[in-house]
């Protein structure tokens, strides 16, 4: 029997969860390739593990950048190898739903979808992220009130007010997961001198974190290259400096759910100051992120149920609903390969 699979292709993660069995696997979204022989080494977490780590001859490859298609051919093995990896390499080709952010243009959305063919899908449906995210979050979208949902994933922060099954404003930024690592290296490299990796930065961040009272006494040791001496190099940092290292780039984030509520129909703000602000993606667990945007907007703010792989539940929910999803959904015919 033909499974359907829903695919997350995040910039940092792919997530995939099959029909009747929910999530079934979460893993960067990096790929191994050895240059001499133009062979896959290594995907998903095994290849995350050599990322800063590998030889020259071995190139640790993010295929996306800002929730788009950066590198078709590594993109198609990336999403080929863990398709196989979900459905136990079976043969039978399957249905798949793949997400995707709302401000996507037809030729990214064209690429996306020749990927999933070549890796061997018999037919692909796209759906917005937005929408993912509110069927994955268990949102009753069906009705006409407004929801608020914040997606902030590795590459973009995807920000909308859906009702009555579709979209109807968003907005999305650049400033998401690995923004946020970025900010921490050149914070640590300006304050201590000190060179760190995409590794430790991601690290601080899941660690240290705590946007609403950080606290200078909770700390952390950390090591890298100092620039100075070019010798190898241990510090302490503190909830405080991360707060500092992240403060202007989260409220940036703040200031687009701001901006994106002045945009809505009055009618819908007051469903959304009722129904509160749902937060989804990685980002949603940054400590303390609920609570900043609470008391910055004044609506109150609730992290979905496992926010990590609530988009990709989502596309599989989706199956259910292709015939109700009218917006997010509506190109799908462009799409339908026989």
């Amino acid at each position: 029997m033909a499974q359907d699979i829903g695919i997350d292709l995040g910039t940092a993660n792919m997530v995939i969860a099959v029909s009747g069995k929910g999530i079934v696997l979460n893993e960067p979204s990096i790929i191994a390739l050895n240059k001499r022989t133009r062979s896959i080494i290594a995907v998903g977490k095994k290849a995350y593990k050599m990322l800063g780590k590998a030889p020259e001859y071995i190139e640790v490859i993010r295929p996306l950048e800002s929730g788009v298609i950066s590198n078709d051919e590594m993109t198609q093995c990336l999403i080929r190898e863990f398709v196989r990896k979900a459905t136990g390499f079976r043969l039978v080709k399957p249905r798949i739903v793949i997400c995707v952010p709302s401000f996507i243009t037809d030729v990214e959305s064209r690429a996306v979808v020749e990927a999933a063919m070549n890796a061997g899908s018999r037919k692909v449906y796209l759906i917005q992220e937005p929408i993912a995210a509110m069927l994955g979050a268990g949102v009753n979208m069906s009705k006409a009130r407004g929801h608020l949902i914040v997606d902030i994933g590795g590459g973009t922060t995807d920000v909308a007010v859906v009702s009555m099954n579709g979209v109807v404003t968003s907005r999305s930024v650049k400033n998401a997961g690995n923004t946020l690592d970025a900010a921490i290296k050149r914070y640590v490299q300006k304050r201590h001198n000190l060179l760190i990796g995409d590794r430790t930065a991601e690290l601080i961040k899941k660690e240290l974190t705590n946007l609403y009272d950080p606290n200078d006494d909770v700390r952390m040791t950390i090591g890298g290259r100092n620039l100075v001496k070019g010798l190898p190099q241990m510090i302490n940092i503190s909830e405080m400096e991360v707060f500092d290292a992240l403060e202007d780039e989260v409220f940036e984030i703040v200031d687009t759910i701001k901006t994106l509520l002045e945009d809505t129909p009055p009618e819908l703000v007051g469903d959304i100051y009722e129904n509160g602000i749902i937060l989804s993606g990685g980002g949603a667990n940054l400590g303390g992120l609920d609570k900043l945007i609470d008391r910055t907007l004044g609506v109150k703010c609730h992290i979905a149920k496992d926010p990590m792989g609530c988009v990709a539940r989502g596309t599989i929910a989706a199956f259910k609903r292709i015939s109700d999803l009218l917006d997010g959904f509506e190109n799908v015919a462009l799409y339908q390969y026989k």
